[in-house]
C-alpha cells in the first residue's frame, strides 16, 4: 500500500454536494495523481489515490452510467 502526503493538497467539493455538505472532495496532485475523500470526515478520514488512467476510467464509468442501480 502506498502512502501519499496530502497535507498540501487543494481539495474541491463536488458541485453536486447536498445542503449538508455530505459529498466527495477531489484533489489533483503532482505526477498526475488524483485523490478522493468523503467530505463529511472534514479532512480526517482516509483518501483514495488514483493514477490519471484510473481516474479517467472512473469518470468514464460515471458518465456512462456504469455505477447506477
Amino acid at each position: 500500500m502506498n502512502s501519499h502526503d496530502l497535507s498540501g493538497a487543494v481539495w474541491r467539493k463536488s458541485s453536486y454536494s447536498n445542503a449538508k455538505g455530505e459529498c466527495v472532495e477531489v484533489a489533483f496532485l503532482d505526477g498526475g495523481l488524483v485523490a478522493l475523500r468523503d467530505s463529511k470526515d472534514h479532512g480526517t478520514g482516509p483518501a483514495l489515490v488514483f493514477t490519471s488512467a484510473e481516474w479517467s476510467a472512473f469518470v468514464r464509468g460515471v458518465t456512462d452510467g456504469e455505477f447506477t442501480a
